[in-house]
Parts: structure tokens; sequence; C-alpha cells
């Protein structure tokens, strides 16, 4: 078996994931590199003054971890610059907050062709290599111009924007020309993969040889949908564990004779974070009568301060924290907590458990695996609601979910006056088929998908090499 090279822009090694990490993307490529003998590469998040290239290694649970450090300029205009202030805005239809600087631009090409150079005498000839998230789109460009011939594959975590609003973007189309030195490409689902086919065929004149397969700019990449999953045999093996339990009996103990209404998120204005706290003060100035009886705990830690929006954004979401409970709150209670704290996984999955509704409202997300973990966590006896926004990858996959436009908070209101009111034979029907999917579309299958569909083009690659040899 080839061995599996896995690049993303921050390295998170597997121990550390599998136990403290909120993150979707840093607890997948553990998972799926606990199944290949492989390497982990990208930045370690340090600084130099002066990139040297220099790599530190160190061997996890059997993976080799390889991480290079920064200057901080690159990590101003690549990291903090272009991919987080133009992409990620850009990519989650926040057209309003997409900076266009042409340092940030110049940053990330520089970047990436850094990651090239060091990442180059790594690679072995039958090495596969995936390289993950919109941070390295240009990577498998910069490679092939360092002569590198492997198959690489590139999966999209955030969404693909659509047709019209990529093209907003100053040098799209050598964005999506970089797209083509891949030989596969992954979205999280197929209105991803439908929006990027409808950009290349209109703005690229790209034509479509066969069911996925696009030739253009004189080269031709597969692309597919590969929806991620969590790895849902380990979750359910923390929801056991001596820290879950403890905190499931401690957040009992904190709400009881209350309904606990829980959201976990990254602080970031793609959560849709403002919308759901208005949506929570609406169901308490709507009803009255149940005001006593819920409490709304929302977990987001802080993420790029050094970004001007996230600063805005934790300002405002302080400021209506503040105004809920000053509304609402009495002399011995008070409707509402706000937590900018991280929590370990396990602690995570006994909140989840002692929930009976998880609130995941993303305005625009890719997939959203805090949705998949609240599932995974439930008691099958006495499950919680879910509540989703239709505008997450995952809403495509749990239709069981209660599916809310985040926008509204009357809608929000609506479903969480649902949830809260929902007998336990209509919880129980709903969760088993959210956990069903779950289940069968794990982590696993996610990464068994991808590899094998990159490994199947390699394969078809070489029978065609020889079939021109024979000829």
């Amino acid at each position: 078996m080839s061995r599996l090279i896995v690049v993303s822009n921050r390295v998170t090694p597997p121990s550390a994931a599998g136990e403290e990490s909120v993150g979707g993307l840093a607890m997948a490529l553990a998972a799926a590199l606990r199944e290949y003998s492989g390497l982990w590469f990208g930045w370690s998040g340090k600084t130099t003054p002066e990139f040297t290239g220099q790599l530190a290694m160190q061997k996890i649970d059997g993976v080799t971890v390889a991480t290079v450090d920064l200057e901080d300029a690159d990590v101003d205009e690549y990291y903090n610059g272009y991919a987080n202030k133009t992409l990620w805005p850009l990519f989650h239809y926040r057209q309003d907050l997409t900076a266009y600087d042409r340092a940030y631009g110049e940053g990330y090409e520089r970047v990436n062709s850094r990651f090239a150079e060091t990442l180059r005498p790594l690679i072995e000839p039958d090495d596969l290599v995936w390289i993950h998230d919109y941070h390295l789109i240009p990577l498998a460009r910069e490679l092939r111009q360092l002569g590198v011939k492997n198959r690489i594959g590139f999966f999209l975590h955030v969404p693909w924007p659509a047709y019209q609003l990529i093209t907003t973007l100053p040098g799209h189309k050598q964005l999506v020309q970089a797209m083509f030195d891949y030989d596969l490409v992954g979205f999280q689902t197929a209105e991803y993969q439908q929006a990027f086919e409808e950009y290349v065929q209109n703005e690229a004149s790209g034509e479509q040889t066969s069911p996925g397969l696009w030739k253009a700019y004189g080269r031709t990449v597969q692309v597919g949908a590969y929806p991620i999953g969590i790895d849902a045999a380990d979750f359910a093996k923390l929801v056991r564990s001596s820290r879950a339990v403890r905190m499931n009996d401690l957040m009992r103990a904190c709400t009881v004779f209350r309904r606990l209404i829980v959201g976990v998120d990254r602080l970031d204005y793609s959560k849709g974070l403002e919308e759901r706290f208005m949506g929570f003060e609406r169901l308490l100035a709507d009803s009255p009568d149940i005001r006593r009886e819920v409490l709304m705990l929302q977990i987001a830690p802080v993420s790029r301060e050094g970004v001007e929006a996230y600063q805005e954004i934790r300002a405002r979401l302080d400021a209506l924290s503040g105004r809920i409970n000053g509304e609402f709150a009495d002399i011995d209670w008070a409707p509402f907590r706000y937590v900018n704290k991280n929590y370990r996984r396990d602690e995570l999955a006994g909140i989840y458990r002692a929930a009976s509704v998880g609130l995941v409202t993303p305005l625009r997300d890719g997939m959203n695996l805090v949705a998949k973990e609240f599932v995974a966590a439930q008691d099958p006896e006495d499950p919680g609601v879910l509540i989703l926004s239709r505008f997450a990858g995952a809403a495509r996959q749990l239709t069981e979910a209660l599916l809310v436009n985040p926008n509204s908070p009357e809608e929000l209101a609506e479903a969480l006056k649902r949830a809260l009111a929902m007998e336990r034979p209509e919880r129980i029907r709903r969760w088993s088929a959210l956990f069903d999917n779950v289940q069968r579309e794990d982590v696993t299958a996610w990464r068994d998908a991808f590899v094998a569909d990159l490994s199947e083009m390699g394969a078809q690659a070489t029978a065609l090499a020889s079939g021109r040899m024979a000829s």
C-alpha cells in the first residue's frame, strides 16, 4: 500500500487531536493517519525571523509529523491576510467582509511555494499526497513545477461559493486553474461540487468528458463529493469516559429543574452566533411560561484575534449576551451562559449528553461536525433534539434534525419551542435515523472513499501508460 502524505496549514499531532482539539479537521486527519503509515506536513504555528525551511520531525502513534516555521510577514499576509481576510469570508458568502490586498495574495503564493520546496524532498515515488483546505489551493501547482509526478488530491473543508460570487475575487482564474494540477478534488457536498463545475463550464470553457471528470486549462481533473464524518466509535468511548461522566453530572446539577440548550462553535461570524442569540432572546420574549424552565449555554472559544472582524464580533456578542441576561434574569436565575473557553472533546461529550437541545445554526458551513458529535453523544433511551441550519453541509445528511433558516429569529424560536415540547417517541425516532447516518458515513468512510478514488486514478493512469507503450 502506498504511503499517505497529508498536508494541512496547521499540524496537530494525532494524540493531541484525539483528546483536546475542538476542530473537526484535526480530528478527522488524525483518524485517517492512524490507518496509514504516513506523514503529516504543515506549519508549526510558530514564527522565525527568517524562513530557512528547516523541518522539525517527530513520530507519534506511527505517524511521522513534519513541521516548518514561518516568518511574521508570512503569517500576516498568507494566514491572517489572504486565507482569513479574503478566502474565508468570500467562501462563506460574506463579501462585505472580504479584503482584497495585493500583499495578501503575494504572501499566499510565497508560502505555498515555500511549503512545496520544503515538502518536495520528503515525497517518495509511490506516495499519495492529500492536501487540505483553502490555505493550500496552489500547492499542487508548486509541486508540479518542482517535478512531482505523484497522485495529488485536494479536499476543501469549507463551502465552494456560487459562480457569481467567486468571480468577484481578483485572480479567481489563477486560483481555479491551480486546482487543475490536482488529480482529484473533493468537496463536502454535491452542491459545492456543482458550484465549482458551473464555474469551470462558464468561466473556463471547460468540458465534462464523463461524470465528475472535467477538462480545462489543458488538464483534466476528477471532482466529487466526500462528506466528512466523525470517528463515531471513538466518540462513543469518550461519552463513557470519566471526564465526560463528571461533566455530564456537573451540567445536570447546574440545570436541575431546567432544560439545557447547548451550542458549541469557534467564535466566528460564519457560525450565526448573533442570530442564534437573538433567536433565543425571541423565545424568552414570546414564551414567558417557559423562561425559567430553560438554560442556554453557548461555548465559543476565541479564534483569529489578529483579524479585526473577529474582534468586532466578540464585542457584539459580549453586549448581546449581557442584554439578554439583563432583560430576563432574576435574582436567583439567569437564562444564558456565554463562555469563551476551549474544552476537551471528552468534556464536550458530557455536555452534549446532558443537553435537551443542540443548537447548530451556522449561516454557512462546509459540514459542521459539532452536529454529528451531538448526535453521537445522546442517550438512546432519552435523546436530545438537534436543531440544524439548512445552510450547513451536514443538513444534506442529517435530514431528521429540525432544519431552520438561521437568519430568522422567529424560525429559531419556533424550532426551540418545538424541540423542548417534543415527546420521547418522536425524539427517539429522529435520533435513531440521525445516529444511523453518523455511524455509516463516519470519518473512516470519508477517508477510504477519497483515498480509494485517488489510488484508483493512479492505477488507471499506469494502465493507460502501459497500453501506450505496448502500442
